[in-house]
């Protein structure tokens, strides 16, 4: 079962006047000085997943009073600037360059500087090398001020029509396949709704591994979130596993959400736990190795715990 959707924009309505006391504590003006300089400091801010109309009016302005835009890739960013009339300095800070420029970017900010941080898309930190130079900003005594916008994190989780009420962020999972199987082993076991990042080319691998732990798990798979061609196809692992791996891996970025575990999962066969011994075994000792599969299968831990033996010791013995 898939369901797609196009993002579209729609005009504001007008509506009542909002309450007075609640306009006096809202802060609704930007943090700058008599001239319309943004305030010294670093300004973590979020900018559009997708659909460039997704920032905020802050953002905008935060972006337009600013002495230098610190961003992951300069063309990207100034595709958006030009979107909004915006002609500020740009910096490129990624992760094959964040040692090198980060101490540039925390001489600025002693300075006086006022920088804003940005992503491709999203909001800066998250799977992002914008943590350091906040922590950095942070520990050198400057003003961080963070200006909220989309996320691709919450944005697939409201998509996906599972529980938002617990949920787990985890990036990216392993690339290669050992280490991928034992770190979804391990998540699965999360009494929450689980958010991951995953690249295209491998979701079909990614679906293949969670089927083979719990087949009737709920998933869903949003993809292109807030463009053109945003879709959602929710399902059991099994089925979204079986749909991609006739279908091959699709296009564009992909944030993979599954669902919580039942509070009354059933323990699963023995060849669901041998293989998920045999994954956690290939970078796991025996002990985490069981660990890690019981609570991921509901089968007791000593049980587990004697089969990830017996699994050793025919590895050890070559058969």
């Amino acid at each position: 079962m898939s369901r797609a959707f196009s993002s579209s924009t729609t005009e504001p309505t007008d509506g009542a006047p909002a309450d007075a006391e609640r306009d006096a504590d809202a802060l609704d003006t930007i943090e700058t000085d008599p001239g319309g300089k943004a305030a010294p400091g670093l300004h973590i801010l979020g900018v559009p997943i997708g659909n460039r109309r997704d920032i905020t009016l802050r953002a905008i302005d935060t972006l337009r009073s600013v002495d230098l835009i610190a961003c992951e890739d300069t063309r990207v960013t100034r595709k958006l600037l030009g979107f909004y009339g915006i002609d500020r300095p740009t910096m490129a800070y990624h992760e094959h360059n964040a040692a090198e420029m980060r101490p540039r970017l925390l001489h600025r900010l002693a300075d006086g500087a006022a920088i804003a941080l940005t992503s491709d898309a999203g909001l800066p930190t998250i799977s992002d090398p914008g943590l350091k130079l906040t922590r950095a900003a942070r520990r050198a005594g400057h003003t961080v001020t963070v200006v909220p916008g989309p996320s691709a994190v919450l944005t697939g989780l409201v998509s996906s029509g599972l529980p938002t009420d617990r949920f787990l962020f985890a990036g990216f999972p392993p690339a290669k396949a050992a280490a991928r199987r034992t770190a979804l082993a391990e998540l699965m076991a999360v009494p929450a709704t689980l958010i991951l990042f995953e690249s295209a080319k491998r979701l079909p691998a990614a679906l293949a591994d969670i089927a083979a732990l719990h087949p009737a798990r709920a998933v869903a798979v949003t993809r292109e979130l807030t463009k053109r061609h945003e879709e959602v196809r929710d399902g059991t692992a099994e089925e979204l596993a079986d749909h991609y791996a006739a279908a091959g891996p699709p296009k564009g970025e992909v944030t993979l959400v599954i669902g919580p575990p039942a509070a009354t999962a059933e323990p699963a066969d023995d060849d669901t736990v041998d293989a998920a011994l045999r994954a956690a075994l290939a970078t796991m000792s025996v002990r985490d190795a069981a660990a890690t599969v019981a609570a991921a299968t509901s089968r007791p831990r000593r049980q587990v715990y004697q089969r990830a033996l017996a699994l050793a010791a025919e590895t050890d013995d070559g058969s």
